[in-house]
């Protein structure tokens, strides 16, 4: 099991917290974390994560998670494969759909059959780099996504590292299925009860796996989850 921290920033930080994010993530590599995290709150959620890799050797870096219909595949491709190789392969891509409101009023992006365009949107992104890695032409043609021009100028070209693993967050049984089906990992609702992961969400993960023909060794799940420690029972039960 590895054990992740939240590297991103709080609400209505100051420029100071921003410069101090390297300092921090060199000290949780030195306290032995396994990852990373960065969410899409309040500020960026790649921001802390290039600033991470360049004070760190070790650590995964992942966005858990970024608002992937916020964007669209290119520039996510783009960002994730600049960090990837700034990190030396360490970086982990996770996308999540948010919901309707979000989409369409803050980000005035598009809102449709979300567990068909998040599957769609992880193979684009994988086309993508792809046509970088190998140079051949790209021709992604989906219901959601076209991409069928990539010239020299505008490609990255390829890198010395694996692409990005991707994982998506998701809750309901579409998303999930979609996430065994197509990502490389499931990034659970820190407010999942244990009920709900039994009962809803691996079934859907095992039932997205079988549909691709791939194990469980090939997935895998990053579950959030609120602590609450003190020394005594008194202690743990007065913050609960």
């Amino acid at each position: 099991m590895k054990i992740d921290a939240w590297i991103g920033l709080p609400e209505a930080s100051s420029s100071h917290e921003l410069a101090s994010i390297g300092t921090r993530a060199r000290m949780m590599e030195q306290d032995g974390y396994s990852g990373l995290l960065s969410a899409e709150t309040s500020h960026d959620p790649f921001l802390p994560l290039a600033l991470a890799a360049t004070d760190t050797e070790r650590i995964e870096l992942m966005t858990a998670i970024a608002v992937g219909f916020a964007r669209n595949p290119m520039v996510l491709a783009h960002t994730a494969w600049d960090l990837q190789a700034l990190s030396g392969g360490r970086f982990l891509l996770g996308l999540g759909s948010q919901i309707q409101a979000h989409i369409t009023k803050r980000f005035s992006m598009p809102w449709s059959r979300p567990a068909a365009r998040m599957e769609e949107m992880i193979t684009a992104i994988r086309a993508i780099w792809e046509s970088w890695q190998t140079g051949e032409r790209l021709n992604f043609r989906g219901e959601f996504y076209r991409h069928t021009l990539m010239t020299p100028m505008f490609s990255p070209g390829p890198i010395d590292v694996a692409p990005p693993p991707i994982l998506i967050s998701a809750v309901g049984p579409l998303m999930t299925r979609v996430a065994g089906r197509a990502a490389d990992g499931l990034v659970c609702h820190a407010f999942q009860t244990a009920e709900y992961l039994r009962d809803v969400t691996m079934p859907n993960v095992y039932a997205g796996l079988a549909d691709a023909g791939r194990e469980r060794s090939d997935f895998q799940i990053s579950m959030p989850v609120f602590v609450v420690s003190g020394f005594r029972e008194e202690e743990i039960a007065a913050q609960a």
